[in-house]
């Protein structure tokens, strides 16, 4: 006996979306997607930044180094006018300070002094002969009397002369020794302010920094928004044809089924690529999965 079969078509209507539907899902999943047009992009260094780095790696490493060196050089300075300053300290230190003619004063002096003596001495001879005592013991004793006086003052006046001179180089070398003294105190005042802008120069430098980084960073943040929102706009508009699709498809199968559908769209917020086209796929995949088990159901006998 033979065995008749029926089989329940849908309605024409409803297998002339599915044969629309399956042609435009194979032509829109023919061509890849450009996903570069949507690839995740960082955003440069902004201008700020990069001169927050050069200034890091250029001027401000070792930026404080010149001023150490200016500090060693007047250290050293320093050092070598306090050594000279010894030079003019102690008893023998005057005597750089000497006048090479006074030797030479002094010997004219004593000399003129020595003409007026003699010429004094002459004097208590004349004196003598006009007394009629020449020759006699009062002139001796009056002779013995001036000489004694007159090599006194002599002595007194010679005396006097080393000592002016001694006193002059003296003080000429306490002035020596003060100046080079203070000399050497302002040369390691000048170390200690160079040691002190070696400190706060790398600071300051950091503070530029810090600050040229702050505001590239929110540059950057900006910049990196933009690229974000441009990504997104590329991700929509590509996959557009897809969630169209996913939406048609949705709707088909309701009505093939005869019971309300409700779609929902595969599109979320900043998905990634690979999430994306998963998705795609897996409504792709279930309204066909659906599509054939309707078909096979729908088989009978008649």
């Amino acid at each position: 006996m033979a065995v008749q079969q029926t089989q329940a078509l849908p309605p024409q209507y409803v297998e002339d979306l599915q044969k629309d539907y399956g042609k435009q899902l194979t032509a829109t999943t023919a061509t890849p997607l450009d996903t570069s047009l949507f690839a995740p992009k960082v955003a440069g260094q902004d201008a700020a930044q990069t001169s927050a780095y050069n200034l890091a790696t250029g001027q401000g490493i070792g930026a404080f180094q010149p001023y150490v060196t200016q500090a060693g050089a007047y250290d050293t300075a320093a050092a070598n006018n306090l050594t000279q300053a010894g030079a003019f300290s102690g008893p023998q230190a005057y005597q750089q300070f000497q006048s090479p003619y006074q030797q030479d004063i002094i010997d004219a002096t004593l000399a003129e002094y020595d003409t007026q003596a003699a010429a004094g001495m002459t004097g208590i001879g004349q004196q003598a002969a006009m007394s009629g005592n020449l020759g006699g013991g009062r002139e001796g004793v009056m002779r013995s009397q001036y000489q004694n006086k007159s090599d006194l003052n002599r002595a007194l006046l010679q005396s006097g002369l080393l000592q002016q001179g001694f006193t002059q180089s003296n003080q000429l070398a306490n002035q020596a020794f003060g100046q080079q003294a203070q000399l050497g105190q302002l040369q390691q005042g000048l170390s200690q302010n160079q040691q002190g802008l070696a400190g706060l120069v790398p600071g300051l430098y950091g503070q530029d920094i810090g600050t040229l980084q702050t505001a590239g960073a929110g540059q950057q943040a900006q910049a990196q928004a933009q690229l974000d929102a441009t990504r997104e706009a590329n991700r929509l508009e590509a996959y557009e044809p897809y969630e169209r699709l996913g939406y048609q498809g949705q709707g088909i199968a309701s009505i093939a089924s005869g019971a309300p559908g409700q779609y929902q769209s595969s599109v979320t917020p900043n998905p990634t690529p690979l999430q994306n086209a998963l998705g795609i796929a897996g409504v792709a995949g279930g309204l066909m999965t659906g599509y054939g088990d309707y078909l096979a159901g729908s088989q009978g006998v008649r």
